[in-house]
């Protein structure tokens, strides 16, 4: 059985690879880069249902539960975006609800992101956070009823 990285894990991983850069230009590359890893949504998913309300560019989320862990998918038409999407992606799926609800992401403050990110991105950064908890919190009451 393949042994699952803890939420905390993942996040200090993140935290020692941009420690690795020393200034916030290489760290914007860095983040388009991961963005561009992203798998690409299939288009049937890429509908408004999907959207995440609050960002300013298009991001599509979607989530499905797999014996009992949460798996995501997303795409975005920006690039850091999609680079900040893939990001929490690689920390939250693969999960249990109750992993990502009780989450605290304190990896997106000690890497700066929210004192360098403009206003309207950090805003949409947490939009997409409240939205993977909010898919967490409707897979454990699925599994509660």
């Amino acid at each position: 059985m393949e042994i699952v990285q803890t939420i905390q894990e993942t996040e200090d991983e993140i935290v020692e690879e941009f420690s690795l850069f020393d200034n916030w230009e290489d760290k914007y590359e860095y983040i388009i880069d991961l963005g561009k890893k992203l798998e690409l949504l299939d288009p049937q998913f890429k509908i408004d249902e999907n959207k995440i309300k609050g960002c300013q560019s298009q991001v599509w989320l979607i989530a499905n539960e797999e014996d009992g862990r949460i798996f995501f998918k997303a795409e975005s038409d920006a690039v850091i975006v999609r680079g900040l999407v893939s990001m929490l992606i690689r920390v939250l799926s693969g999960h249990t609800s109750d992993e990502i609800l009780n989450a605290k992401l304190d990896f997106i403050n000690k890497i700066g992101m929210t004192t360098h990110l403009a206003q309207t991105r950090s805003n949409g950064l947490l939009s997409m956070v409240k939205q993977m908890k909010n898919y967490a919190l409707a897979y454990k009451l699925k599994q509660q009823s």
